[in-house]
């Protein structure tokens, strides 16, 4: 390990397990730094330009926010993979991974020379993992991948927004997001099997199939339902009253799900009648009867503030919330005490907000994250490290008995 990693890093679970990682932007970034978050030694592959998330803002004094979230803990090192030499070292370093992960679309890295059954020959103990928008097979699988067709083709637009408005992407690149973590998943299976078999493992992750994989909802009222999943807005498409509903001064989230819920929530109505209303017997009869029940809540809700709304349903062991802002969240206890953002120290920037992987390993201290990389700022330490020095003359792939 580098010089910049002190004796906590040897307690992350993942010490010792050497990534060659060959993604840019999202959905492959943020795999690797979530493996990076455990203390994987994870080497950025760049081109001479960079990967694509260095130049897309917001920035600061030219640096990407977007680039040091999803790229911290890692190193980056320029190869030119359309140069032989330069594939040639590739595959060396490769040789001694433990894993490789690629993003490109289906095929793409074999034609560089990089593909699996390249790298696998030579090690295989390699775990091998592709991120693509459909797949390594399939009738879509050469269609480009962004995350708004991800979720489009997923089946998630058409179940977000309002039931009177177009389909709605979520707010976050959420396809990217489940597919990386998805990813992230794999290997380390892959890794645990690896310790009783010695053998390596093929992994294909689709950002669709990750997308439908977290609709088990839908999936439900397709299966049993007698309505196709459609849009419900702010409501849930099964369970009532179970939304976002007006207040004075904001919004407030009721989620009644049972029976006593659903009577505390009569109580505060002033309606404890319509506990034993047979039209709202059960959470089924409910959602039959959900105009009805909003208008009620909508009605005792509009004179009142969030804040009075809230401990009235508290009290009544109704669950609620506000409806928080984003930089309310992000400065505020929940993520303080739970440490979701940390701080690291940038040599340009100072002091920026680095986030964390969102799980607590017990004896095992956060805060300990290091910025995003400079292009090209760990050639020399990843070639001693790994390598065991750089070479004065690349290899070329005559020598290493491989071709693209």
């Amino acid at each position: 390990m580098n010089e910049e990693l002190g004796p906590h890093d040897a307690l992350r679970p993942l010490a010792g397990i050497r990534i060659l990682d060959f993604t840019r932007v999202l959905s492959g970034p943020y795999c690797t730094a979530l493996l990076a978050d455990l203390g994987a030694d994870v080497v950025k592959i760049e081109a001479a330009g960079g990967e694509d998330y260095r130049h897309i803002g917001p920035f600061r004094d030219g640096e990407s926010a977007l680039f040091q979230l999803v790229n911290r803990n890692k190193e980056s090192i320029v190869i030119d993979l359309k140069n032989d030499d330069g594939l040639a070292l590739a595959i060396r370093l490769a040789g001694h991974a433990d894993v490789v992960v690629e993003n490109f679309r289906p095929g793409v890295a074999t034609r560089l020379g990089i593909g699996y059954s390249t790298l696998a020959a030579s090690n295989p103990g390699l775990i091998y993992a592709s991120i693509s928008g459909f797949g390594q097979t399939g009738p879509d699988r050469e269609l480009p991948a962004f995350d708004l067709i991800a979720q489009a083709m997923s089946g998630l637009m058409v179940m977000t927004g309002d039931a009177a408005g177009p389909p709605t992407k979520v707010g976050e690149s959420v396809g990217d997001l489940a597919a990386g973590v998805f990813c992230s998943w794999a290997i380390l299976a892959a890794l645990y099997q690896r310790t009783r078999t010695g053998l390596g493992r093929r992994i294909d992750v689709s950002m669709v199939d990750s997308l439908i994989a977290l609709l088990p909802t839908a999936i439900a009222q397709w299966m049993f339902g007698g309505a196709p999943p459609t849009r419900t807005g702010n409501r849930h498409p099964l369970s009532t009253p179970f939304g976002v509903y007006a207040a004075a001064d904001g919004y407030v989230v009721i989620c009644v799900l049972t029976a006593p819920q659903f009577a505390g929530l009569s109580r505060c109505l002033g309606r404890p009648e319509l506990a034993a209303d047979p039209r709202y017997a059960s959470d089924e009869l409910r959602t039959s009867h959900e105009s009805e029940l909003s208008a009620l809540i909508g009605a005792w809700l509009a004179p009142k503030t969030v804040a009075d709304a809230l401990v009235a349903l508290q009290t009544a062991g109704v669950p609620a919330s506000r409806v928080a802002e984003p930089a309310e969240v992000f400065s505020g206890a929940h993520v303080r005490e739970r440490g979701v953002l940390s701080t690291v120290r940038h040599g340009r920037l100072g002091l920026i907000p680095s986030l964390e992987q969102p799980v607590h390993f017990a004896g095992l201290a956060r805060g300990h994250q290091r910025v995003a990389p400079a292009l090209d700022e760990h050639r020399d330490a990843v070639l001693s490290r790994w390598l065991g020095g750089s070479p004065p003359d690349p290899p070329t792939l005559e020598s290493l008995g491989s071709t693209p």
